[in-house]
């Protein structure tokens, strides 16, 4: 199994770099694992408390049971993932069946901070994006899909979306293999990293 990373900022745009690789593979070959589904379970917290969350610092993901899925996979079991729901900011409970691909994708925007998670990838990339850029998608993510008011999102943005990327998305940038620093289609980009994942499948 192929273990790709994707990390970069909220609102950069990953979930189009990880689609435009999808898209260059074949079917089936290729499975998806978000950071998302690993948030800790908080069931113990009110609803109130819970949205006061910094789920932006590195120990609000349950790395543990991510790392642990993640050699379950490689060694060719299929895995219970987690279902993450962003309204509640909890766990609902719930599991998706994950079986092993030739290919796995693992995207958020924190997974190169853990460095265990690192040494288990083979590739390694951060999706650059400018900061306004990234401020504008969230706004409209959380606003418009995940119930969240804009000035609620505006003050998660003040105090810890924008110091929590300063202080350790930003810096996980080092350890990529490669990095998209734009915002748009990045062919040549995508063209890399099929090359690379086809001469390792290879």
């Amino acid at each position: 199994m192929l273990i790709i990373g994707i990390a970069g900022g909220t609102g950069c745009g990953k979930t189009t770099v990880v689609n435009q690789i999808i898209d260059s593979l074949p079917e089936g070959e290729v499975g998806v694992i978000s950071q998302d589904s690993y948030y800790n379970d908080l069931s113990d917290m009110p609803l109130e408390e819970r949205r006061k969350t910094n789920f932006d610092h590195p120990q609000s993901i349950d790395f543990s049971l991510l790392e642990e899925h993640l050699k379950l996979l490689k060694e060719g079991h299929s895995i219970k993932q987690p279902v993450y729901s962003f309204l509640e900011c909890n766990r609902t409970g719930k599991t998706v069946p994950v079986h092993p691909t030739k290919v796995l994708i693992v995207e958020g925007i924190l997974i190169l901070t853990n460095s265990l998670l690192r040494k288990m990838m083979d590739i390694k990339i951060f999706v650059h994006a400018d900061s306004d850029e990234r401020l504008i998608r969230r706004l409209k993510r959380d606003v418009n899909e995940r119930g969240w008011n804009l000035d609620e999102t505006l003050d998660k943005y003040q105090s810890n979306i924008k110091p929590m990327h300063l202080q350790f998305i930003e810096p996980s940038k080092e350890y990529a293999d490669i990095i998209i620093p734009n915002n748009k289609y990045n062919t040549v980009a995508v063209d890399i990293v099929r090359t690379i994942i086809n001469e390792k499948l290879a």
